[in-house]
């Protein structure tokens, strides 16, 4: 059953543990449950059989009234241990399970999932299971385990008023699930509108600078509302079929105590039934009337939560990126015929081979979408190679840990990434052991002491979410910084500049120059400012995902006409004035 668990709810072995032992006391609530019924039908026969008598023990009653209590007491204690602090903690066990799993998932992932419809299963989803798991699922395990041993019991009693008690509580209960199409397809439906409308109100956040310079707020919010007036549509209609259902089958539940009065009736008159056992078939059916409402709620909310389980199990069997801890001591690198897309209609390289030696200066260069930035993903192993082989040392990095590769490299993207946190912070990312002494080195290097010694608090200044607090240029030298800092052996530089005036560039190059040029470091970099790379000890051409040339500035400059429009167009951008 465990596995069963596991797998219908995508819930953690411990988690599914708890799942099973919260059904057990459950059934075991359910059996005690019938006790209070048991001891008022023990009530009635002694009324009944004993009239004569005018006295009656208290203990009579009294001690078995006192064993129900404290049998349900201690089973209630169990139920709830498991019911509720286990499920919160399974929920808690639960997030950090998908938080695993998405730090294990290649960038291509995310690239193609919108980060709040991640961040929306991870707290939405979750909770909506955790409720399940607290109210629903342990009490419907207990009733499939129940009721059939509570119908055996009855027949054994009289089997007419069993059928009556036991065949309406059966219809009503089956149109729950006979309609288990129909409600979870619109539970479906509206699941995915709302992470639609989610991610819709997610991006008019994000680009609402945008969005208040080109487009009228008038038909922003005219499409804003609209999306949320077709929400409420189809949650009214979820809930409007949910409501029949729920109605039709409560209403053959009310048929179970009247059949039983119905059939019971005639039997008591003709005396093949005495009165007893006539008012405990009463009592049972409603009882049992009361344990199944709960169930089909109970069911009904199973069936609610299905798209958000399908959804975290989806993000758990995501191919994540597999490999190998390995020592990286060569830092050559190699492509082999790689050929990548990130999307299958359009292909980005195109049996791409190349060679970079230990400690040199590589640079890569090619019109506007040809695939540089790309090689340089697949390089740090953000991104795996559709096809051919990718080496490092001779290690090819499709059998190697990512946790191998990022520890040898430092990268400095043209998108940077920074946290809500103070400076200081954002910059010791790039070695988490680092002394404050070496973070304010590193940001010195970056040229980043003349902005951060104005800012209020310096080094501790807060700088809001995604550095919203700084310019573009400040926030790509603090990545800079980051790089510095980290002192990998081999550097990826992706249009470092392109954020930075002229006289920060200038410094920043002073710098960079003796990074890259100390202690044999591997360097692959791309700049659209030609002359900065004119000195590099090999260039490699790019040309609609394929291989041009490689060569020197001088050889290139002979042989590849890629190479010399590119220096053309260079050239007369700098010196096109306005």
């Amino acid at each position: 059953m465990m596995n069963w668990f596991k797998k219908q709810f995508s819930l953690t072995e411990q988690g599914a543990k708890n799942l099973q032992k919260a059904s057990l006391y459950c059934f075991l609530t359910y059996c005690i449950n019938m006790g209070p019924v048991m001891l008022l039908l023990y009530l009635a026969k002694l009324l009944l059989e004993n009239a004569a008598r005018t006295t009656f023990s208290p203990w009579e009653l009294i001690l078995p009234a006192l064993v129900i209590l404290l049998v349900l007491y201690l089973l209630l204690s169990k139920e709830y241990v498991c019911l509720y602090n286990a499920t919160y903690k399974e929920s808690a066990n639960l997030r950090k399970n998908i938080a695993e799993t998405l730090a294990d998932l290649p960038v291509a992932y995310f690239s193609k999932h919108d980060l709040s419809d991640l961040s929306e299963s991870i707290m939405s989803d979750v909770e909506r299971i955790e409720h399940a798991l607290s109210h629903s699922v342990p009490k419907i395990v207990a009733m499939f385990f129940f009721f059939p041993i509570m119908g055996i019991l009855m027949c054994f009693s009289n089997w007419k008023l069993s059928l009556a008690t036991l065949l309406p509580t059966i219809f009503s209960f089956l149109l729950i699930p006979l309609s288990r199409k129909l409600v979870v397809q619109n539970n479906q439906k509206y699941y995915h509108l709302l992470r639609e409308n989610a991610e819709a109100f997610q991006e008019h956040i994000d680009l609402h600078q945008e969005i208040s310079s080109f487009l009228p707020d008038r038909e922003v919010r005219e499409a804003l509302y609209q999306k949320m007036d077709e929400q409420e549509k189809l949650h009214l209609k979820t809930e409007m079929g949910s409501f029949i259902v729920m109605g039709c089958s409560s209403i053959f539940a009310f048929l179970s105590v009247a059949t039983v009065i119905f059939v019971g009736f005639p039997l008591y008159q003709n005396g093949s039934l005495s009165l007893l056992y006539f008012l405990g078939f009463i009592i049972a059916s409603m009882k049992l009337k009361e344990i199944f409402d709960i169930s089909k709620e109970s069911l009904m909310e199973i069936f609610y939560i299905a798209p958000a389980v399908q959804r975290i199990s989806e993000i758990k069997a995501a191919k994540k990126q597999e490999g190998v801890s390995t020592a990286l001591s060569d830092f050559s690198i190699a492509f082999q015929d790689v050929s990548f897309s990130y999307n299958e209609d359009r292909a980005i390289l195109k049996d791409v081979s190349m060679s970079v030696k230990e400690g040199e200066l590589f640079a890569l260069v090619g019109p506007s979408g040809c695939g540089k930035t790309t090689i340089l993903r697949l390089l740090s192993r953000l991104y795996d190679a559709d096809a051919g082989k990718i080496l490092i040392g001779g290690k090819d990095l499709q059998n190697t840990a990512t946790d191998s590769i990022f520890q040898k490299i430092a990268m400095v993207f043209q998108e940077v990434n920074l946290f809500n946190t103070t400076i200081l912070e954002n910059i010791r990312l790039g070695r988490a052991d680092a002394t404050d002494e070496e973070v304010r080195e590193a940001a010195r290097l970056a040229n980043c002491l003349d902005f951060i010694e104005k800012l209020p608090e310096g080094f501790q200044t807060r700088i809001g979410e995604n550095g919203a607090e700084l310019s573009g240029g400040e926030r790509q030298r603090l990545s800079i910084a980051r790089a510095f800092l980290k002192d990998a052996p081999i550097l990826l530089l992706d249009e470092i500049a392109a954020n930075l005036d002229i006289d920060n560039e200038r410094k920043i190059q002073e710098s960079l120059s003796s990074l890259i040029r100390g202690e044999n470091r591997t360097v692959v970099l791309i700049s659209h400012r030609l002359k900065s790379i004119e000195k590099a000890d090999r260039i490699l051409v790019l040309s609609s995902g394929e291989v041009d040339a490689v060569g020197t500035h001088e050889e290139l400059l002979e042989r590849s006409k890629v190479y010399r429009n590119l220096v053309e167009k260079s050239r007369l951008a700098e010196e096109f004035s306005y």
